[in-house]
């Protein structure tokens, strides 16, 4: 029986098992194309139990719904020379794996798991390691990627690729992913009706998420922390966006949170702390900005005079070096009943209300817009000087952009 190659003895498993009715679990080994030859060998349903060892293989291509799941630990390497599992059936399953080390190509984004053209795949608790492109997917329907840990070392953007990428997709479920090292943590591109949640995505070269062309989606209960650029959402509408923590993403043109040519979308019990920008908003319409903490930033907000018909309600600014900063006088957005730690209002009727509106916007905030370099100054003597006499002669700061109804207190959320 020890000379007896594998795929026989998949191949005689699985006719009995076929003949009586029931799916096999069929144990594989690692020798030359074994997880290639099971999958020829096997019947659709079938299970293929991955026993402990490194199989040394790429390219494979799981054609049929079948279960691949590791049996301890069960290594898939790719030897650097393509991709390892490209799915092209519907309801295939893959877990408990560690799929290593793919392929780079300037043609061919080399991925660790390929979904192409497949509905209601599973890819769960499996560890991707040194894969360009971590989990792909391409016009994919209805799966789930939850429970994987996902990393790469990558060195810049040219060379590197998504931990989780889909393209082209609908009602994606992606839950309790840690992502790191990749180009962005998660990246969707033309992508509806799915949901990212609970994820934590940190220290990648580009964004924690990023958002092309998607529409309808929702993402909550992630960690988004020490990314290059933080959160990118860019030319979608109905996006929601809730109870996310968005921390450290620090750097020149460093953002929590950045906003391009939204609308539609609600920004709701989130929490932004020391970042370099909590949110950066253009072209924005329509988005609802409310119930969250910007504590510890640069800028709590940078809404560009191409945002309209936004309202920024009920949210903590506390410790931020500057609130708000704008690069208009014109103001088309809302700020009410926000708390505010810089205001220094009275409320003579005692009603937590203050009975004087706050101006967000400082005047350095103002001179740093039109003249960066001048950051340098900030927190000198000069700086004091210039902000008092805005309070008592206001003639820089935008007069329109007031909150008319500061809290007193700091909000409950």
């Amino acid at each position: 029986m020890k000379n007896v190659p594998v795929f026989l003895l998949l191949s005689a498993a699985l006719l009995l098992e076929t003949q009586a009715g029931v799916a096999a679990a069929l144990k594989v080994y690692p020798t030359a194309n074994s997880i290639r030859n099971a999958i020829q060998a096997a019947g659709a349903g079938d299970t293929l139990l991955l026993q402990p060892g490194t199989y040394r293989e790429h390219d494979i291509v799981i054609p049929k719904r079948l279960v691949i799941t590791g049996s301890g630990r069960a290594v898939i390497d790719g030897e650097h020379k393509g991709q390892v599992f490209i799915i092209t059936a519907d309801a295939v399953t893959i877990q408990g794996l560690q799929v290593q080390n793919t392929g780079i190509s300037s043609v061919t984004d080399m991925a660790g798991i390929r979904i192409a053209n497949a509905k209601y795949v599973a890819v769960r608790n499996n560890k991707l390691v040194n894969n360009t492109y971590g989990i792909y997917l391409q016009n994919a329907e209805g799966c789930t990627i939850t429970g994987n840990i996902i990393h790469s070392g990558v060195q810049n953007e040219v060379n590197g690729g998504n931990g989780i990428h889909a393209w082209k997709c609908g009602r994606l479920f992606i839950k309790n992913n840690v992502v790191s090292g990749q180009r962005d943590g998660i990246y969707f591109e033309f992508v509806t009706d799915s949901r990212i949640i609970a994820n934590r995505s940190h220290d990648n070269d580009r964004y924690g998420l990023h958002f092309m062309f998607s529409h309808n989606n929702e993402y909550f209960g992630n960690t988004f922390m020490d990314n290059g650029a933080g959160v990118a959402v860019m030319f979608s509408k109905g996006v929601y966006m809730h109870d996310n923590e968005f921390r450290h993403n620090w750097g020149d043109a460093s953002y929590g949170l950045l906003l391009k040519e939204i609308a539609d979308s609600r920004i709701v019990h989130n929490r932004f702390t020391k970042n370099t920008v909590g949110i950066h908003m253009e072209g924005t319409t329509r988005v609802a900005v409310q119930h969250n903490l910007f504590q510890d930033n640069g800028w709590a907000l940078r809404v560009m005079a191409s945002c309209s018909g936004s309202n920024f309600v009920e949210n903590n600014f506390i410790g931020n070096s500057f609130d708000v900063a704008t690069n208009g006088t014109e103001m088309l957005n809302v700020f009410s009943n926000n708390y505010w730690d810089k205001y220094d209002g009275y409320d003579l009727d005692k009603n937590n209300i203050g009975d004087v509106p706050y101006y967000p916007v400082s005047v350095y905030a103002v001179i740093t817009e039109k003249i960066p370099s001048a950051m340098i100054l900030y927190r000198s003597f000069f700086t004091g000087i210039i902000e008092q006499v805005e309070k008592v002669m206001p003639s820089v700061i935008p007069d329109k952009l007031k909150d008319d109804r500061p809290a007193m207190k700091k909000l409950q959320l």
